[in-house]
């Protein structure tokens, strides 16, 4: 009494037939298994670039932008003079 038959398995397999139309259950195991190929060769992909990424130094790249601080200008006795804004 607990478990289902054969019979039992085979009409709810004929009414989802019915229901849903052989070929709507083809096409949709199809895209099941067209996103699974998809998604394990994504996942491909992006070993590569971890192992890369892991083993590869970064590449040193020059500081962008200016720092803007004091104003200073060096004459040719080699001392340092700073101009300020007249307040």
């Amino acid at each position: 009494m607990g478990s289902f038959s054969i019979w039992h398995w085979l009409i709810v397999l004929l009414v989802v037939l019915l229901l849903f139309g052989s070929g709507k259950i083809s096409n949709l195991m199809g895209d099941l298994a067209t996103g699974i190929k998809s998604f394990k060769k994504n996942m491909k992909d992006d070993e590569p670039d971890a192992s890369l990424a892991e083993s590869a130094p970064p590449a040193a790249t020059p500081p962008t932008g200016t720092l803007s601080g004091p104003a200073a200008t060096h004459s040719q006795a080699g001392t340092t003079t700073t101009s300020r804004p007249a307040a």
